[in-house]
């Protein structure tokens, strides 16, 4: 039946009035201290029409610039708080970490089998225990023995750079997921189609899209979503979860036992799980169950991340090529041309420093990381920060600070040099989180990524491809949108420098 106009009037007026108390119910709540400004949003849904959910990183920066570096918005009844400022995100994530270290509760974790993932872990038992195993094997001397590790498949991406250019980015990824593989499980990529990394790929795929708060809050606001049958209309989306549950518990469990059958044989080589495992003591099954999570994560979270770095890398160098003059100048003179750069070359080599940091800050791969919640309520500068709230991290809008990078969009390695040439302090953009919760593969990350850019560098010069007519083809950024974002493929010419870096590439002992 429909509503009369009369009925409809009483009807809004009703709605008004319940969201009136509900306002006036959380003021006396908080005792008077004011939320962060934000944008005031519609009854009951909040902002979620405001928000870009492709990159909402986007939406939160012109949020910040109009309300400033802390900003309130419900969205669907939740309340999210957005860190637009590292200052802030400091004092709260760090100098205030046991208020800020929680996870908010995202049904997607658990429907897309990925609840044990420890970056998604509530803070707790469990996720201390996990802690303690990325600091016991991925600490900053633990990550330096895989030094030499990381450089040989480095050495094998340069040989299949050169040989198959085109593939860039299936390279990239064979490259990440080899690191991850052998510093986690010890295990070596199979250069092709490799099985493990095959699903690797298909869950990121199935996963990343969503993971993002904004999109699980319609899960969480309308849980007859998490029902529907897969056949039916709209049903995709639970079909996807299957698939994704399964593929979970295939990466989550494969690897592992990859490792003790090699333990058992006598042919194990160093890896994280090899020696988690023989830390273990008796039959103690919990501490089983979180080696191979702490493993997944690790395989999970560093192969897609560092993939997308690398691409990210790779356009700049197309966009900028006197950056990459510079770099290659530097590396001239610094290594020469008889041999390949290795990790005693990084403190001589500033430019390149100045060309990861710079990498990391123009385009961060995860624009928001991963979202924090609060434990308890908290009043900030004058301002309330609910107990349950969802704390974003707006690591775009941090790393396009006008204030601390000037012309944010352009890549320039010069803003990390001070005026002689040094690297400076003080302006590296955080790619790894904050807090508590920072990315524990952090250390690794960083060398694996240095590793290939200063590699490529020195052998190979990325230009701008040209059509059949010659000319060079213009490329214009675009980027996936999601948790993880990355340049979408583009066209480019990758060619070895010389003949002797052709003879560096080809004839080098990968364990230089």
């Amino acid at each position: 039946m429909a509503l009369s106009s009369d009925n409809f009037t009483h009807f809004s007026c009703a709605i008004c009035f319940v969201a009136l108390l509900y306002a006036c119910r959380n003021r006396i709540l908080r005792g008077g201290v004011p939320l962060p400004p934000g944008p005031r949003g519609l009854p009951l849904i909040g902002s979620v029409f405001d928000v870009n959910l492709a990159e909402p990183w986007l939406t939160y920066e012109e949020w910040g610039k109009q309300y400033g570096d802390i900003v309130h918005a419900k969205l669907l009844g939740m309340d999210l708080i957005i860190l637009n400022s590292e200052r802030i995100a400091r004092e709260l994530l760090e100098q205030r970490s046991t208020i800020y270290s929680d996870r908010p509760h995202i049904p997607t974790n658990k429907l897309f089998g990925m609840d044990f993932n420890t970056g998604l872990l509530p803070y707790g038992s469990e996720w201390r225990l996990h802690r303690k195993m990325f600091r016991t094997s991925l600490n900053k001397e633990a990550a330096a023995t895989y030094k030499l590790l990381e450089m040989r498949k480095v050495r094998q991406l340069l040989r299949n750079l050169a040989s198959s250019p085109e593939e860039y980015s299936k390279h990239f990824n064979t490259l990440s997921a080899a690191i991850i593989m052998a510093v986690t499980y010890g295990y070596d990529v199979i250069p092709r189609n490799d099985p493990f990394v095959s699903k690797l790929v298909r869950l990121l795929s199935l996963f990343l899209d969503a993971l993002t708060p904004e999109r699980a809050a319609l899960i969480g606001a309308i849980p007859l979503l998490s029902y529907i049958p897969s056949w039916f209309p709209g049903g995709r989306y639970k079909q996807r979860a299957k698939e994704c549950r399964t593929l979970a518990r295939d990466i989550l469990d494969e690897p592992v036992n990859y490792v003790k059958g090699c333990i058992d044989t006598g042919t194990a080589t160093k890896s994280m799980v090899y020696d988690l495992i023989r830390g273990l003591s008796g039959n103690d099954q919990d501490h089983y169950d979180a080696v191979k999570a702490v493993a997944a994560t690790v395989y999970l979270g560093g192969a897609e991340t560092t993939h997308a770095t690398l691409l990210v890398f790779l356009l700049a160098m197309v966009l900028y090529p006197e950056v990459q003059t510079k770099a290659q100048e530097e590396i001239d003179r610094v290594v020469g041309s008889d041999r390949l750069p290795d990790f005693n070359d990084r403190p001589s080599l500033p430019y390149v420093e100045g060309v990861l940091l710079e990498t990391f800050r123009w385009h961060p791969v995860a624009p928001m990381g991963l979202p924090h919640m609060t434990t308890r309520s908290d009043v900030f500068a004058g301002m309330y920060v609910p107990k349950g709230a969802i704390i974003l991290t707006n690591l775009w809008a941090m790393a396009h600070d006008e204030r601390r990078f000037p012309e944010p969009l352009t890549f320039s390695p010069e803003r990390h040099l001070t005026p002689s040439g040094d690297l400076a302090k003080g302006t590296a953009c955080n790619a790894f989180g904050f807090g508590r919760r920072y990315c524990p593969g952090k250390f690794v990350a960083d060398q694996s990524v240095w590793a290939t850019i200063v590699s490529i560098l020195a052998t190979l010069r990325i230009e701008r491809a040209n059509d059949r007519c010659g000319n060079h083809i213009d490329v214009i950024p675009e980027f996936t949108s999601g948790l993880s974002s990355r340049p979408k493929p583009f066209r480019c010419s990758i060619k070895v420098r010389s003949a002797a870096a052709e003879q560096l590439i080809f004839t080098s002992y990968d364990g230089d």
